[in-house]
C-alpha cells in the first residue's frame, strides 16, 4: 500500500522541505507527498521543479473561510501551526487517502518510515503520535508538551476523523506561540489524547523522533551503511528512522546555530554535517540564496534577553535553569559554516 504524507512550509524552509522530500524518495519505495506551500516564492519554485510523487496544493485551494478569518490575527508561525490539522484533513478528504501522515519540513529520513506507520496498523488504533522523549535535563513537557507534532498519522475512519476534527476546531479557536491555560500552539492539545480518545497509539519505536532534545540518551554510529543508535539506559540497538533538525539556523556572517542542546562530536559528524551539506547543495543548485537567503538575524545580547523573558513568563527559575542547562551551550553551538563543514564539504 502506498504511504501518503503531507507537509507545509514557506520559502524560509524551502531547502529543508526539499531535503526531507529527497530523503523520503531515497528511503521509501512507494509514497506520495502532498506539499502545501505557504507563500508565492515557495510555490513558484516547487511548480518549476515538477517533483515526482508530489502534489502541490496552493493556498487558494486549501484555505477555507474559517482559516481566512483568523489569518491576519495570528503571526505567520502561529497561523502555520493553526493550519496543521487542516492540512491533514484536507489531504485525507480531498484525495480520499486511507491513511495520511503529517511531516514537519525539518525532518530527515535515514530509513523507511513505513515501519512506524505499520506499528499503528498493527495496534488496531487510528492515530499515531510521537513523544518528545526529552533527556531529563531538557524536559519541557510542562510548556512544549509531552508529544511532538512532527510525525503524526491519521486513519481515514470515524475514530481518526473524530480526533482530527476536534484538533482542527481547537486550533482555530486558540493557537498561539505562548503558554496559556495548559495550551501551547497546536502541540499541547495532544497531551491528554491517550486519555481523551481510545483510538490513540503512542509510537514505541525509538528511531521515530530522534531530536536534539533527546539525542544525548543514545550512542550514534554507522554500521553497514545504516545510521544506528544504542540506548544508553538499556543497551537497546535501533535504526534511526528520522532526525528532527529543530532550531537549526543559518545566521548572518556565514554562521550556523545548531540550537540550545548538547550535541556530541558523533552527532555533529554523522547527522548535522551531512544534513547541512545537503541543504547547501540544494540552495546552490536552485540558486535559492539569490532569491531566498534563509538567513536569520542574530543579536547575541538580544537573544539572551528574549530567552530570559521567555523563561520568566513560562514560570522557570532563571538562575536555576542556567546553572542546570549550561546556557553557554547556546554560544558553543554557533559555528563558522566553512570551518564546521570543512574544506571537503564546502568549496
Amino acid at each position: 500500500m502506498r504511504d501518503n504524507y503531507c507537509t507545509l512550509f514557506d520559502s524560509n524552509f524551502l531547502s529543508r522541505g526539499l531535503a526531507m522530500y529527497n530523503s523520503l524518495k531515497k528511503t521509501t519505495k512507494d509514497f506520495h507527498l502532498y506539499i502545501y506551500p505557504f507563500d508565492e516564492e515557495a510555490e513558484k519554485i516547487l511548480i518549476d521543479l515538477e517533483l515526482e510523487n508530489v502534489t502541490l496544493v496552493p493556498l487558494k485551494e486549501f484555505e477555507d473561510n474559517k482559516l481566512l478569518e483568523i489569518k491576519t490575527k495570528r503571526s505567520p508561525r502561529e497561523y502555520y501551526w493553526t493550519c496543521t490539522p487542516s492540512v491533514i484533513l484536507h489531504s485525507v478528504l480531498n484525495y480520499n487517502l486511507p491513511v495520511c501522515t503529517y511531516l514537519d519540513a525539518d525532518l530527515f529520513f535515514y530509513s523507511d518510515p513505513k515501519i512506524l506507520i505499520n506499528e499503528l496498523i498493527d495496534s488496531k488504533k487510528s492515530v499515531l503520535i510521537t513523544e518528545h522523549r526529552y533527556t531529563p535535563e531538557y524536559d519541557q513537557s510542562a510548556t512544549s508538551g509531552i508529544y511532538c507534532v512532527q510525525f503524526i498519522t491519521f486513519m481515514n475512519n470515524a475514530e481518526g476523523l473524530e480526533v482530527l476534527n476536534w484538533w482542527r476546531d481547537a486550533c482555530i479557536e486558540w493557537c498561539y506561540a505562548r503558554c496559556e491555560n495548559g495550551k501551547f500552539g497546536d502541540q499541547k492539545y495532544l497531551d491528554d489524547w491517550p486519555q481523551r480518545f481510545p483510538s490513540i497509539h503512542v509510537l514505541q519505536h525509538l528511531g521515530g523522533g530522534v531530536a536534539p532534545w533527546n539525542v544525548q540518551q543514545y550512542r550514534i554510529y554507522f554500521k553497514n551503511g545504516r545510521l544506528l543508535a544504542i540506548n544508553k539506559t538499556d543497551g537497546l540497538e535501533f535504526e534511526i528512522v528520522f532526525f528532527h533538525f529543530h532550531n537549526l539556523k543559518f545566521l548572518h556572517g556565514d554562521k550556523l546555530d545548531l540550537g540550545n542542546y548538547y550535541l556530541s562530536p558523533e552527532v555533529k559528524e554523522y547527522i548535522y554535517k551531512p544534513y547541512i551539506k545537503k541543504l547547501e547543495e540544494i540552495k546552490e543548485g536552485l540558486n535559492i540564496g539569490q532569491v531566498i537567503p534563509e538567513i536569520e538575524k542574530f543579536d547575541w545580547k538580544l537573544n539572551i534577553r528574549k530567552f530570559r523573558q521567555k523563561l520568566l513568563k513560562e514560570g522557570f527559575d532563571w538562575k536555576f535553569y542556567f546553572r542546570k542547562f549550561k546556557m553557554k551551550l547556546l554560544k558553543e553551538n554557533i559555528f563558522d559554516k566553512r570551518k564546521f563543514l570543512g574544506k571537503i564539504w564546502l568549496k
